[in-house]
């Protein structure tokens, strides 16, 4: 078996008589070109569309390269149909929702956009520029909505990306286009903030988790918001592990989108009958483990499946570092207490997955393939390695002679567990 790591592939080499499962998802190949699924999508919300006048300025928000979603087939799709209801090109504009992340090259743009580039205007959100930032409202909870300009003084707003798991607001996608896609600064923060529960040393809050909506205070947030912007509605996307559009919805942006989570749970959550002393993962190759922010999501799924103190082997090049300039920072605390203090004074997004890393680096051993200074791995509580071979090699020494073992090939997509009795 083979597992990615960034462009390549490393074999992996490992007994059959040690391995309790391949953990994939069930999700099947789409049956349809993926411009009949998007047209299909896009068909239920046509009424909707016809309702665009010319001379309306339209913004379409997407996501950034690190979150691959189809944009360079829908994008050009959902434009044609804009276009068949009067609105002019020069009226459109896509707006990249790059949250807290940094800018994108021209070259990404032209990732993003496809044949629409040079065509279609394209702009990157910044969250630390007042100029093009405008306030909208506070969330029950108090949260003070800052978001793109753009979205605001539209007269309609698509929002457009994919729907996947998300590590603390339950799914990605829909509403999360706005908050944090295009927000400012502390709109993030504190959003994201909701993970903790209220009061120190309390930890994070149970209902903050992976594939939850239910009572799910960051998603609360997020959707609070959105229903401040007032989506026209949202197209977002199904991806099969290998990239591949499999499904779509369109619609109103609430109703399309937990429609859309509710199939991506079905499909992607793996039953899990028992945990393992060795779980392999690779994040799924570039973009999934473009940098260690984005990889974590591997590492958190695949600790669903990994017994207390059991071996990680985690595949993540990580090319372009973690991901934020802050991030490293806080493993300045290798306690877990003051770490929380910390975070809960001075709250940074970055600074709770930093945290949840360090859980897990100290609740289990994991051993990291990257291409990370080997010392800064080791800051972070983990085992360097530079290839796979030499990872399974110290993996090894560290488990028992009759262990065992899952491996999970697209770890950033699909989550175990625990198998219904």
């Amino acid at each position: 078996m083979d597992l990615h790591y960034g462009d390549i592939s490393f074999p992996l080499n490992l007994p059959p008589d040690r391995l309790l499962g391949v953990v994939r998802p069930a999700a099947a190949e789409a049956t349809e070109p993926p411009e009949a699924i998007i047209g299909a999508a896009l068909d239920r919300c046509a009424e909707t569309i016809r309702s665009f006048r010319p001379g309306e300025r339209v913004v379409i928000v997407t996501s950034d390269i690190t979150r691959y979603t189809g944009s360079e087939v829908y994008l050009p799709i959902l434009v044609e149909r804009l276009a068949a209801a009067g609105i002019r090109e020069r009226d459109m504009e896509i707006l990249v929702a790059l949250g807290i992340h940094r800018k994108q090259t021209e070259h990404e743009h032209q990732k993003i956009a496809g044949p629409l580039h040079g065509r279609i205007r394209i702009v990157d959100h910044d969250c630390d520029d007042p100029g093009e930032l405008a306030f909208i409202g506070r969330t029950s909870n108090g949260i003070e909505v800052t978001v793109n300009r753009r979205v605001v003084e539209a007269d309609r707003v698509i929002l457009t990306g994919t729907i996947g798991f998300h590590y603390f607001a339950g799914f990605g996608g829909g509403r999360k286009s706005i908050l944090p896609g295009v927000a400012a600064r502390a709109s993030c923060m504190a959003s994201h903030f909701a993970v903790l529960n209220p009061g120190a040393g309390t930890g994070k809050n149970p209902l903050s988790t992976t594939g939850n909506l239910a009572g799910n205070p960051v998603h609360g947030a997020m959707v609070e918001a959105c229903a401040m912007v007032e989506p026209a509605f949202i197209l977002n996307t199904v991806l099969s592990p290998d990239k591949r559009i499999i499904a779509a919805f369109a619609g109103p942006w609430r109703d399309a989108h937990e429609e859309g989570c509710r199939y991506y749970a079905e499909r992607f959550a793996w039953p899990l009958r028992e945990k393992a002393d060795l779980v392999v993962v690779s994040c799924g190759g570039f973009p999934k483990d473009i940098n260690v922010i984005q990889s974590h999501k591997a590492m958190e799924y695949g600790s669903q499946a990994l017994k207390e103190g059991g071996v990680m082997v985690l595949l993540a090049q990580c090319r372009d570092g973690y991901g934020n300039a802050t991030f490293f920072d806080w493993f300045r605390f290798q306690d877990l207490a003051p770490f929380e203090v910390r975070l809960r004074s001075h709250y940074e997004i970055n600074g709770q997955t930093a945290y949840s890393l360090l859980q897990k680096a100290q609740k289990f051993r994991v051993i990291l393939v990257s291409d990370l200074p080997p010392e800064e791995v080791r800051t972070m509580g983990m085992t360097p390695a530079r290839i796979l071979d030499e990872a399974m090699a110290q993996a090894t020494e560290l488990l028992p002679a009759d262990y065992t073992a899952y491996v999970i090939p697209e770890g950033g997509t699909v989550l175990p567990v625990a198998a219904k009795k």
